[in-house]
């Protein structure tokens, strides 16, 4: 069973140097005929040529009397003259003393014959049609490299050297190509999950490796912050879970070890709003975690969607005189005001959370009501919800959208809540490529989400191909 080689490096040598070898064998094959060829017919004309001067001289020269040894000025040095006993009766000075370079007698009709015994190159020509007509022979001895198969052989050995050649050449090139890939391979397998500040050295030019390192290097960074969030996430949450979870155990205790001294019933309630408001983080964190997954993303016409939870929520306060569960207050109505339908592409279940959480931050906050507007600028969706309450002072605006922020007047108005309401929202808000900010009003707090636009007629590719990609998925 043949083992292929397991590196880069050794695969590039061999397929390169088996391709080098097949090329070169064609070519040395080809090469080898054509010479054999070429050479072949060079001599057999240049003798058919030179036997055919002496082919008169033969005729009308009686043997007695040709001149011997022959003169002869051309390269073909073989030349001999032989009668119908195969003696030879005159020959150049080359062949003088040699016996005849062929005992093949052509026949009448076909007087010239091309012959070769490995050793020499022959034409003979019949110098007349009678039986006793001499024969002229001329040739050359066959050169030493076309003798056997010495040109098979050096053909052949050339073909390897330059094979060999081609699979050096190839193993250095390759080597050195993949030696940043080396270096990244070493610097990968010393960053570990305790130390994602590492980054991979960048190859000088602007080669695929170089743009494989910069996005590794991307990719690190990323994975890096993501990390670095989630173990700040991780260390709030247990912060903010246990607080609760210690006050709670610290009543139990209590009750249990003074029941004398303690209100079972308000031991209970407190217990109970305690378990709500570790419910109510629980939620708000699972609802926070299911934001990294992917969630389907679909056209939305925003004026419909807006106009369905506006009504939805002022027809469920209204019938209800505890407030909702987002702690907002009964009898405070919702008003929404919209330029025209506005289309954008995401999660419905999403922004519907995303405007559920602004419209019930508004509600707790609002004196006499809330106003939400829908506005299409600059390409963008923008959705504004207003509360006429108290507002939030310019140095909190930033640590509202903190987890588990709470400022004192939320802690006053919503005892239970988690405090993630706002974090939530702009990961939303940042998941359908948008942003959430506090801006300036009037009076109360006026939280502003923007969404890119989306025309359901035009795929967007001129402007975001990314988006263009998504709105596709969405419709098909």
């Amino acid at each position: 069973m043949i083992r292929y080689p397991r590196s880069i490096r050794g695969r590039s040598t061999v397929a390169t140097s088996l391709l080098a070898l097949a090329i070169l064998a064609v070519l040395g094959i080809t090469g080898c005929l054509a010479i054999r060829y070429a050479l072949g017919e060079h001599v057999y004309v240049q003798a058919e040529h030179e036997a055919g001067e002496w082919t008169t001289v033969a005729r009308t020269t009686p043997p007695g009397a040709l001149r011997d040894p022959l003169p002869v000025f051309a390269e073909i040095n073989l030349v001999q003259i032989v009668d119908s006993h195969g003696a030879v009766l005159a020959a150049s000075p080359d062949a003088h003393g040699l016996p005849a370079l062929s005992q093949v007698r052509p026949a009448p009709d076909d007087p010239v014959q091309r012959l070769s015994d490995g050793r020499h190159m022959v034409v003979a020509i019949r110098s007349g049609p009678t039986p006793d007509a001499p024969i002229v022979l001329a040739g050359l001895a066959v050169p030493m490299l076309l003798r056997g198969h010495h040109l098979e052989l050096l053909l052949g050995a050339l073909a390897l050297l330059l094979t060999a050649c081609a699979g050096a050449i190839t193993w250095v090139a390759i080597g050195r190509a993949l030696r940043p890939v080396e270096a990244v391979r070493a610097h990968m397998a010393q960053i570990t999950l305790n130390d994602l500040s590492r980054r991979m050295p960048i190859p000088p030019g602007e080669d695929e490796i170089a743009d494989l390192v910069r996005t590794a290097n991307h990719t690190l960074a990323r994975l890096d912050e993501a990390v670095a969030q989630q173990r700040r996430f991780a260390a709030t949450t247990s912060h903010e879970l246990r607080n609760p979870i210690a006050g709670l155990r610290a009543q139990l205790e209590d009750a249990l070890e003074h029941p004398e001294d303690t209100d079972a019933r308000q031991t209970l309630r407190t217990a109970l709003n305690t378990t709500d408001r570790l419910d109510a983080i629980i939620g708000d964190l699972l609802a926070q975690a299911r934001l990294r997954a992917d969630s389907p993303h679909e056209l939305v016409n925003l004026n419909e969607l807006i106009a369905q939870e506006t009504n939805r929520t002022n027809a469920t306060h209204t019938h209800d005189d505890t407030g909702g569960h987002d702690g907002s207050r009964p009898g405070v109505p919702v008003r929404f005001r919209a330029d025209g339908d506005v289309w954008v592409c995401g999660s419905s279940i999403q922004l519907i959370r995303a405007l559920a959480n602004l419209v019930g931050n508004a509600r707790r906050h609002a004196a006499t009501g809330v106003d939400i507007t829908l506005t299409a600028t600059g390409g963008q969706a923008v959705i504004a919800v207003t509360d006429d309450g108290p507002g939030i002072a310019p140095g909190d605006r930033q640590r509202v959208f903190e987890r588990f922020t709470r400022l004192d007047d939320g802690r006053r108005l919503d005892s239970g809540g988690s405090g993630l309401g706002l974090a939530i929202t702009r990961d939303i808000a940042a998941g359908h490529r948008g942003t959430l900010t506090l801006e300036d009003s009037p009076t109360g707090a006026r939280f502003v989400l923007r969404i890119p636009q989306l025309d359901p007629h035009d795929d967007g590719a001129d402007h975001d191909p990314d988006l263009a990609r998504t709105t596709e998925e969405a419709r098909t």
